[in-house]
């Protein structure tokens, strides 16, 4: 049975994103964002979310001016993408990660995050952070991995909307 599984799955492939990916990004995030957060923000939030921070200028922007780095995890399909950036001398920051909804579960987002590691090792960094929204259940995904909570903070974003979120933090090593 195991071996009839394994000959039906595809090659799972990483790729950097250009700035001809922010489109892919863009529905990615526009089909993960309303499973991921509907139980925890309203849809006025949500929505306003993703034109700030989901449209394709924004997300070209952020690759061209912030420096975020974005990596788009494929499968049969773009099933899920990262982003990425040097936050300070040995600290990376995780400032996205999502997979769709229907290929959750599969181990995309541990792949993610893992590739979001190992380049942050390569370029010096000591630990990664991420803030995540403090009623998040992805909360428990990064503890499995290893990373714990070191504050919470309370962001305005506009609109009267506010990111309710931990920081969080992992040492990585080098192994």
């Amino acid at each position: 049975m195991l071996l009839n599984y394994l000959c039906f799955m595809t090659k799972t492939e990483i790729k950097d994103a250009r700035l001809q990916d922010a489109p892919v990004i863009r529905e990615l995030a526009l089909k993960i964002w309303p499973a991921a957060y509907g139980k925890i923000l309203s849809t006025g939030q949500i929505e306003y979310m993703l034109n700030k921070y989901y449209s394709v200028e924004a997300i070209c922007d952020q690759m061209t001016t912030l420096n975020y780095r974005f990596i788009i995890l494929f499968d049969d399909a773009p099933g899920g993408f990262a982003c990425y950036n040097k936050e300070k001398e040995g600290t990376h920051k995780l400032q996205k990660l999502y997979v769709d909804p229907e290929k959750q579960g599969a181990g995309y987002g541990k792949t993610l995050i893992t590739e979001v590691m190992k380049r942050a090792v390569e370029e010096g960094s000591k630990e990664l952070i991420l803030n995540v929204n403090r009623f998040n259940k992805a909360r428990y995904f990064y503890e499995k991995l290893g990373f714990n909570i070191i504050d919470e903070v309370d962001l305005e974003i506009g609109n009267g909307y506010l990111m309710e979120d931990y920081i969080m933090r992992k040492e990585l090593t080098t192994q």
